[in-house]
């Protein structure tokens, strides 16, 4: 699965670098690093959706604070 994160200037000021922060730390406590590839990507277009995360081509608004619901509710059901 690849997980690509925007680290456009839009998402970056919206915390990006928390939410990438906190996919690793979820990912490493998963043991998931084999099955997720984590990209990093320029602006996507969606800046009003910021921080932009798109798994394979579904774009998904994460924020810092929900990193851990969208971990739960989208990673691990398409990851298992």
């Amino acid at each position: 699965m690849v997980i690509t994160i925007c680290i456009g200037s839009s998402c970056h000021l919206k915390g990006s670098r928390n939410v990438i922060q906190g996919l690793q730390k979820k990912i490493q406590e998963n043991n998931l690093a084999s099955k997720i590839e984590l990209n990093g990507s320029f602006c996507t277009g969606e800046c009003e959706k910021g921080v932009c995360v798109k798994i394979n081509d579904e774009l998904f608004s994460v924020s810092p604070e929900t990193v851990d619901t969208f971990f739960a509710e989208e990673v691990l059901r398409r990851v298992n």
